[in-house]
Formats: C-alpha cells, structure tokens, sequence
C-alpha cells in the first residue's frame, strides 16, 4: 500500500500561459466544442444582419412592386454590390439560423434527458454538424438556382 502511494507519477504539464500562435493551432477541439462555439458565432450573425433581414422581410411583403425591387436585388443588384453578394449574405443567415436551431434543440434534448455522456455530445454534436451542413447545401443550390 505504501509503495503505491510513494510511487513518483510523472508530472503532468502546466500551462499557465497559452501562446496563441504556438499552442492554439495544434490543439484539437472536439465536436461538441466545436457545435458550441459555431452556435454562438451563428447566434452573432443573426443578431448583427437583424437589420438585414427585417429590411427584407419588409420590403418583400409591402407591395408587389417593392416585392419585384425585392427580388431584383438578388438578380442584378444594387448600386455597386453585385447579386451574388447579397444571396452570400442570405446564405450565411440562413445557416446561422438552421445552426442555431438545430443546436438548440440538441441542448433542449440533452437538458430533459439528461443526456451528457461523453458518447452523446460527440454524435450528437456530429449530427447537428451534418444537419445543418447538409440543409444549408440544399438551400443553397436553391437560392443559387440549380434546380
């Protein structure tokens, strides 16, 4: 008993300061912290193109003709930003959304089931990630017309 308790274990590594440029890039975050910071960059997105996107839903329900300015935007353009610049911006809100969402029903499920193994969070978080993917992709070849 007491050789276990004298036994040296080696000493495990201190860091106390982390130099971004040297210890971030090899450091490997798994999926869950992954979905985690990627539900909180996509919930900034959406509160920062807010504007954005009540001035679409705006202008696309005020009338018929402000529907077709509407969806001229996303054809032509407007001023000096091309069309394609503003379905990028569509699609980056509607991933932010789809994230988002799907992320949050993923912390609705674990906190009533009380799901938080290890095992659940990875797939779990491996799920949400090919969900939102995955239906982002399909939006946008919808938004960019292939079908």
């Amino acid at each position: 008993m007491t050789e276990l308790a004298s036994a040296k274990r080696p000493k495990r590594p201190e860091f106390r300061n982390i130099h971004v440029l040297k210890d971030l890039p090899g450091y490997r975050l798994p999926p869950a912290g992954i979905v985690s910071i990627l539900h909180r960059i996509s919930g900034f997105i959406m509160f920062l193109l807010m504007p954005f996107i009540i001035w679409m839903f705006d202008t696309s329900v005020s009338s018929e003709i402000s529907h077709s300015k509407f969806r001229a935007v996303f054809n032509v353009g407007a001023g000096f930003v091309p069309g394609w610049f503003f379905k990028l911006v569509v699609l980056a809100i509607m991933w932010a959304y789809l994230h988002h969402f799907i992320a949050g029903l993923r912390h609705l499920w674990m906190d009533v089931n009380h799901a938080v193994s290890k095992e659940f969070g990875k797939s779990s978080a491996q799920v949400t990630l090919v969900l939102s993917i995955g239906l982002t992709i399909v939006l946008a070849a919808k938004l960019f017309g292939l079908y």
